[in-house]
């Protein structure tokens, strides 16, 4: 096993734990998101888009839909809208039919 294969395990289990965790502790989940993106930049690894989508890009704080997480549909684009620092992040509507 090669280390990027190593860090990949290791962000996937980062993230899972800051899922189980975020309802107790908000800040111990977004620390492992921090780690995680740590990980990812030592190595130049590209963050894979489920995870990417579970952190905001201004505050770096774990995201949950209802909790802390604000998402809307406008046009062709999805809006996430961050609770805790009050930023948006757009992401394209993926098109199935292409």
């Amino acid at each position: 096993m090669d280390n990027k294969e190593v860090a990949r395990e290791r962000i996937k289990k980062l993230f899972s734990e800051a899922d189980k965790v975020f309802s107790k502790d908000k800040k111990l989940a977004n620390r492992y998101v921090n780690l995680a993106r740590k990980i990812a930049m030592k190595l130049n690894l590209r963050m894979p888009r489920g995870y990417k989508r579970k952190f905001c890009k201004h505050c770096y704080s774990y995201l949950k839909p209802g909790k802390n997480l604000r998402v809307r549909i406008k046009g062709k684009k999805v809006v996430y809208y961050c609770l805790e620092c009050k930023k948006f992040m757009r992401f394209p509507l993926s098109t199935k039919d292409k």
